[in-house]
């Protein structure tokens, strides 16, 4: 196991997960491919038919259901170095039955929040008359809390995705469409260091009022706004998640004067980051500015998402979650202001909560930046 590997997937974590297991009042954890199962096992296995199920009981040994064809991957993974047992299974097998002899009986299992719906259904059918959770009743507070190897991961996958904003000015100009741009930006992703290109928004002119707005064949105006959100996930399994934005040519007033209400809105949210804050009271922090400027309407969605193996994760940061803030949370802070039919912007750091304030993983400049041909 490589030093990176075995900090970001330690061998004690079987441990910890088996001891929330129980503490969660749950018989055993199912874990199928996704970022449950690498979270556990450090195992990043394809979503197939074929059932790959990391099986923790609340009491006894953990092991690995796997395919006998994805054996020696799962070998060669983390998983194969923390002294799991693997037990491969051939086609004319039926795994889950052979999960439900070896557990047991057991009154309740978490299923992996992103198991398919094929797949627990055959385990409901395997285990009659066995409660079914999501995993995350156990998994989340581990999750959560990031170790500073996880940290660390998502320290560079925040300077890999700046890498990429430092390069986007280089590739917008009038003239262009927002896919072209696109495309020019999902290689330098790639070329950054990612393993994977998890989405990339080009949202000039009016499409930028749409927060989730993709690429399209629009082509790029002198004097359009632009929102440019980007991520990726990295070979650690992290991921980034960053946006910018970018004028070509000079903005119009308008939207001068709000991107600056939208800048220190996103200040003070971050400068609010400390333990024992709640996460409501983050989003608060960027919403009152936003409000008392006049722009509350214009602020559709919440003030950010937690980030790790998945790109939207706990805890969020919205109005309603009274969790108080941890060291190691991480999370992305990104107000918006949209208007309808005219343009819009969203600035959006990744921060970690630390011991006494938030760190910011994102180092760009928050500015809008201004293209000019």
């Amino acid at each position: 196991m490589t030093t990176e590997s075995s900090e970001l997937y330690p061998v004690t974590r079987i441990d910890e997960v088996r001891a929330a297991t129980a503490a969660a009042g749950l018989g055993a954890l199912l874990l199928t491919p996704g970022p449950d199962l690498r979270y556990v096992s450090g195992y990043h296995a394809h979503a197939l038919e074929r059932l790959t199920c990391l099986v923790v009981p609340a009491a006894g040994e953990a092991f690995m259901m796997v395919p006998r064809l994805e054996l020696p991957a799962a070998q060669a993974s983390p998983a194969g170095r923390i002294g799991l047992e693997f037990v491969p299974w051939d086609e004319t097998d039926d795994p889950y039955a052979v999960v439900a002899k070896r557990l047991g009986d057991v009154a309740s299992v978490g299923l992996s929040d992103r198991m398919w719906a094929m797949q627990s259904l055959r385990f409901r059918d395997a285990l009659p008359g066995v409660e079914q959770h999501l995993a995350g009743r156990a998994l989340a507070e581990l999750r959560m809390r990031k170790s500073p190897a996880e940290v660390a991961a998502l320290r560079a996958a925040g300077a890999a995705i700046d890498a990429v904003h430092e390069q986007v000015p280089g590739f917008l100009r009038a003239g262009r469409t927002e896919r072209e741009v696109g495309r020019d930006i999902a290689d330098a992703i790639m070329t950054a260091g990612h393993a994977v290109i998890d989405f990339v928004i080009v949202a000039s002119g009016p499409n930028g009022a749409s927060p989730h707005h993709d690429l399209s064949d629009r082509v790029i105006q002198q004097g359009d706004q632009v929102v440019v959100d980007i991520g990726g996930t990295m070979p650690s399994g992290y991921c980034s998640d960053s946006t910018r934005n970018y004028s070509v040519g000079e903005p119009d007033s308008a939207y001068a004067a709000y991107f600056e209400v939208l800048r220190r809105a996103q200040e003070a949210a971050c400068d609010f980051v400390r333990p024992g804050v709640t996460c409501e009271a983050v989003d608060a922090a960027a919403r009152q500015v936003i409000e008392e400027a006049g722009y509350g309407s214009y602020f559709i969605h919440r003030t950010g998402h937690g980030i790790g193996l998945e790109s939207h994760e706990e805890p969020y940061i919205v109005s309603g979650n009274t969790r108080a803030m941890e060291p190691g949370f991480a999370f992305s802070i990104e107000p918006g202001i949209y208007l309808p039919g005219e343009h819009g912007a969203r600035i959006e750091d990744i921060v970690v909560c630390g011991e006494s304030g938030g760190e910011r993983l994102n180092l760009t400049t928050r500015d809008l930046v201004v293209v000019y041909q």
